[in-house]
């Protein structure tokens, strides 16, 4: 009866383990299209976790130029970047963040729009086999 009851014991502890499982990775390549008014391109976010340090680039738009993310940070399957791109003279400053599931990761985007007020977008990318 002890060995059943261990043997039960080691069971619970492996299936609590294996829901908690390993911590999810966000390193890979994630695509979703950006809807700007009328116009849409599709945005290309390439991630790579090393540690606790998150890195990468952020592609798409008209000049399909790759810029790198900063501020950038994963924990407990949350993404957070900022991008900083000039457009037109103009400094543009977007800040990323998103919750991470499996192949997708679900978030929204901040930046100042016209007259100073904050714009947000949902995104939903999805990671590249």
């Amino acid at each position: 009866m002890k060995r059943i009851a261990a043997m039960v014991a080691v069971a619970v502890v492996l299936g609590i383990a294996g829901m908690v499982g390993a911590a999810e990775d966000p390193t890979g390549t994630w695509k979703w299209t950006v809807k700007i008014g009328e116009n849409s391109f599709e945005a290309t976010l390439k991630l790579k976790l090393e540690g606790d340090k998150l890195t990468g680039t952020l592609g798409g738009g008209q000049s399909k130029q790759e810029t790198p993310v900063t501020e950038a940070s994963f924990k407990d399957n949350k993404v957070v970047f900022t991008v900083v791109r000039e457009r037109s003279g103009q400094t543009v400053t977007i800040k990323y963040n998103g919750t991470l599931s499996g192949d997708t990761i679900t978030g929204k985007s901040e930046r100042d729009g016209a007259g100073g007020e904050k714009q947000t977008s949902d995104w939903v990318a999805k990671r590249q086999k």
